[in-house]
Parts: structure tokens; C-alpha cells; sequence
């Protein structure tokens, strides 16, 4: 188990979130300097004040760009606090260091947090030679104790350090995750509503244009279905904007529901024409599953008006039992082929199926056209 942790932590990469130095950096350092002068001041059994000035500075001046170079900084800082000790041993110098030097964890701690995983790595190498160094030939002898504490207090730091570092990995991840949600979830109703009215759009100026020379008054009703379209589809726009400015998190709304399914039905004066049926029970249905409803009803609709040629009729059949809705779009078409490659209609219709716990089926039809099939729990949420 150990091995392989350290395996996983040598193949990290630094962080890229890395603060840059910033008052609170300048703000510890202060701190430590006070510490280190009252100690000084209040204190006998201090080394001379050449060791104790060369021992602050070791421990100081790495805490700056422990974030930036972590690796160097605590090779400098226990480098130099060995050279200390090493004086101190052959001059047989009487006298302590400062307590304020129990900063350099917070190396340790930056060594891991901030640190590449090679770098985590070695730099773990170094501190356990200088404790090991310190406990065997220090200048200070050291009870076992001592020598425990010593490697507990390092080695802890050294977790928090890791553990602190993959939990915020885990936290950008999560929010990554969160913005790839929601962008799918905009990409959906992007193209199920706007899509669905531009489509209609289109439709209808073709036909204006095919009439407009022989029957001028049809092509003013199509110019007023065209007007009443493009309204819809900046009210929706503007709905799905209210929904990306807002500061708090809200659905889409208002959302249609299977009722709204009936809306799509046309009155046979455009082609395809579309029916709609409705039966059974959908009383207790979850507005989210009634939203899916009519969203895959829409997008169907689309998707034959596009791809069906010499489609005629879209017939929709919305059934609910006890326990689950069914809807199934049929078209007259007869050009089946290629419709599911047909862009990201047939994805985004997946996805929603899927997401409530349901299934998805479209594909041609034993006899002509195409055919969607879905199949949703009553309950479903996502």
C-alpha cells in the first residue's frame, strides 16, 4: 500500500493554483522575526548569536518561495541548519537554538502541497537524512522521545500537506465536472427550443415563397406563423440568458410539460403535419420527466421536419401507466438512412432519457420512416 502511494504521488504533477507571495506570506514572516527577537531577549541558554542569526535566516528565508521552489527551499533551509549543528559540534558550542525554528514544518507542509510529486518524493529523502543526522550526531542530545517527536511532527506535516493538496483536487475536479454538466445541460435546451423554432421558421418561408406569387394572402398567414415563431424563440432565449446571469442557482423555467406536448400538433396546412395523441394517466408525474417529454417530443418533431423526405405525417403518441410514460414518435419519411448521424439532436435525447433513468430508441421502422422510442420512469429525477 505504501509503495503504491508513492508511486501515484511521484507521478503528480505541481499544482497549477498556486498563490503567489502576498501579505500573509510577509505577515508570517514578521510574526517569526518577533518570536525569534523575544525569545533572544528573554532567553539564556541560547547559542551564540552568529548561529542564532544563521539559523533564523535558514528557516526565514526559504517560508517565500516555499510555494514556488518548495524542494529548494527546504534543501536550503535543512542544508544550512546541519551546518549549523555541525559547528556547533566541532567548536563544542554550549546553548540552544531558537524554538521559533519549528517553522521550518511549515517547509514540509509547502514541500508536499505545492511540491511535484518528484519533488514530494525527494524532498521526503532529505528530511529524513537531516532528522536522522541530528538525532545520531546533533549537538543537542536527543531522548528517544525526543527522536520520535521529532519524526511524528515531520511526517504529519508532511500528510496534511498531501492530504490537503489532493482534496482540493478532488474539489476542482468536482467543480470541472459540475461546468461540464451544465454545459450539456445549455447545449440541450439550446438546441431542443431555439433549434426547434428556427426550424419551424424556415419551414414556414418556404412555404411563403412557393405561394406568394399565386396566393399572396397565404403568404402573409405564413409571415404572421413566422413572426409568432421568432417571438417564442427570443422569449426562450432570453429565459435561458436569465438562467446564465443569475447569481443563484435556478432551473429552467418555466418548464413545459406533457400537456405542452399538444401544442406541437399543426393543422395540416404545412408538411409534415403533426399528431398528437395523449393517454392515460400523468396527474403525479414529475415535472422533470414531463419536461423530457416534451423535449423529445420537440426535438423528434425537428429532426423529421430536416431529415424525413417526402414525409407527409409525424404522428406522437404519449402513453403513462402506473409506473412509467412512454412516448413514441412516428414519421411517413422515406429517407431513414443517415438520420442517425444526423448532428447532436439524437445525443442530447439520449441524455436526457438516460439522466431520468429511462430508455431511448430511434431508428427506421419495419415498414417506412423513422421511428423514437422513449421510455420513463413516472418518478424520475435527475
Amino acid at each position: 500500500m505504501a509503495t503504491k502511494a508513492l508511486r501515484s504521488l511521484w507521478a503528480e504533477s505541481r499544482p497549477t493554483n498556486a498563490p503567489d507571495l502576498g501579505p500573509w506570506d510577509w505577515a508570517l514572516v514578521a510574526a517569526l522575526i518577533c518570536w525569534s527577537v523575544v525569545e533572544a531577549v528573554f532567553r539564556e541558554d541560547l547559542a551564540p548569536r552568529p548561529l542564532l542569526l544563521l539559523a533564523v535566516l535558514a528557516v526565514l528565508g526559504p517560508l517565500l518561495w516555499r510555494r514556488t521552489y518548495p524542494l529548494v527551499a527546504v534543501a536550503v533551509s535543512l542544508g544550512t541548519l546541519t551546518v549549523v549543528d555541525i559547528v556547533r559540534i566541532l567548536s563544542e558550542t554550549q546553548g540552544a537554538l531558537l524554538n521559533s525554528s519549528i517553522a521550518v514544518l511549515i517547509l514540509a507542509y509547502a514541500l508536499f502541497r505545492w511540491g511535484s510529486g518528484r519533488e514530494a518524493v525527494s524532498g521526503l529523502g532529505v528530511i529524513l537524512i537531516w532528522l536522522a543526522l541530528i538525532t545520531t550526531l546533533g549537538a543537542d542530545p536527543a531522548s528517544l522521545a525526543e527522536v520520535a517527536a521529532g519524526y511524528a511532527f515531520f511526517l504529519f506535516a508532511a500528510a496534511l500537506g498531501t492530504a490537503i493538496r489532493y482534496r482540493t483536487k478532488i474539489r476542482l475536479r468536482d467543480i470541472d465536472h459540475a461546468k461540464a454538466r451544465e454545459r450539456e445541460q445549455l447545449a440541450r435546451e439550446l438546441h431542443d427550443t431555439v433549434a426547434h423554432r428556427v426550424s419551424g421558421i424556415a419551414i414556414q418561408a418556404q412555404a411563403g415563397r412557393a405561394v406568394a406569387a399565386s396566393h399572396p394572402e397565404r403568404a402573409v398567414e405564413a409571415l404572421a406563423v413566422i413572426e409568432d415563431a421568432a417571438s417564442r424563440t427570443l422569449t426562450e432565449l432570453r429565459s435561458i440568458v436569465g438562467v446564465l446571469r443569475a447569481t443563484q442557482d435556478t432551473e429552467f423555467a418555466p418548464q413545459p410539460g406533457v400537456a405542452e406536448v399538444e401544442q406541437l400538433a399543426t393543422d395540416g396546412r404545412t408538411r409534415p403535419s403533426v399528431k398528437v395523441t395523449l393517454s392515460g394517466e400523468f396527474d403525479d408525474l414529475s415535472p422533470a420527466v414531463g419536461a423530457a417529454i416534451y423535449r423529445l417530443a420537440q426535438e423528434s418533431i425537428t429532426n423529421a421536419r430536416r431529415h424525413a423526405r417526402h414525409a407527409t405525417q409525424v404522428t406522437v403518441a404519449v402513453t403513462g401507466d402506473a409506473d412509467q410514460v412512454r412516448l413514441t414518435v412516428d414519421d411517413d419519411g422515406s429517407a431513414a438512412a443517415g438520420r442517425a448521424s444526423a448532428g447532436y439532436g439524437l445525443v442530447g435525447m439520449r441524455e436526457r432519457a438516460s439522466l431520468l433513468g429511462g430508455t431511448f430508441h430511434a431508428g427506421p421502422n419495419a415498414e417506412r420512416g423513422w421511428r423514437v422510442e422513449a421510455v420513463l420512469p413516472r418518478t424520475g429525477t435527475p
